[in-house]
């Protein structure tokens, strides 16, 4: 495993609201993240590669209301202090 992925990161004030704000690796945040996609029913029916943003994801999606899967990653990476 990358020493990278295990290192834990700490999300910002906007992240923190979907997955908590305690430091943790990114692998355990990218598991969070989709725990609260699914929980919330935010991944599009038509389009499984893309997310719906609710109101807590649409401030870490710098305001877009629906995003890939590879732009979240993009975009949830500016929201952690490594």
């Amino acid at each position: 495993m990358n020493a990278a992925f295990a290192k834990p990161v700490k999300p910002d004030d906007k992240l923190a609201l979907v997955v908590g704000a305690a430091p943790l690796p990114r692998t355990e945040l990218t598991k969070k993240l989709w725990e609260y996609i699914k929980k919330h029913k935010l991944q599009d029916t038509k389009n499984r590669r893309n997310i719906n943003a609710d109101a807590n994801l649409k401030a870490v999606f710098n305001g877009k209301s629906q995003v890939s899967m590879f732009e979240m990653t993009k975009l949830v990476s500016k929201h952690v202090v490594a």
